[in-house]
């Protein structure tokens, strides 16, 4: 089989890895990312130049939404709180 060199995941499967991370057991949320721009003049040679946008992904994340969307995810639904441990009561006798 041949080595693995790309792993690629869906909006929503990135929401709920991190949803699972920050330990977020309420909301919507939705995947956000904040892009920058920058302008460089880029070309094969020096008379070639064109003015040219940059736009790098400056962070990834999560924000609230109003509703489950092709790019957010209830955490209460995937990522429900743990049960906790009902305390046994001692019966007297």
């Amino acid at each position: 089989m041949p080595e693995t060199t790309q792993i690629a995941y869906k909006h929503r499967e990135l929401v709920e890895m991190m949803l699972k991370d920050q330990g977020i057991h309420e909301g919507i949320w939705a995947l956000f990312v904040k892009f920058g721009l920058a302008a460089q003049n880029i070309g094969s040679s020096d008379a070639d130049l064109n003015p040219t946008a940059v736009v790098p992904i400056l962070e990834i994340g999560l924000q609230k939404f109003e509703k489950e969307t092709n790019i957010s995810l209830d955490a209460a639904k995937v990522n429900p709180k743990p049960q906790q441990p009902k305390e046994e009561i001692a019966v007297k006798q």
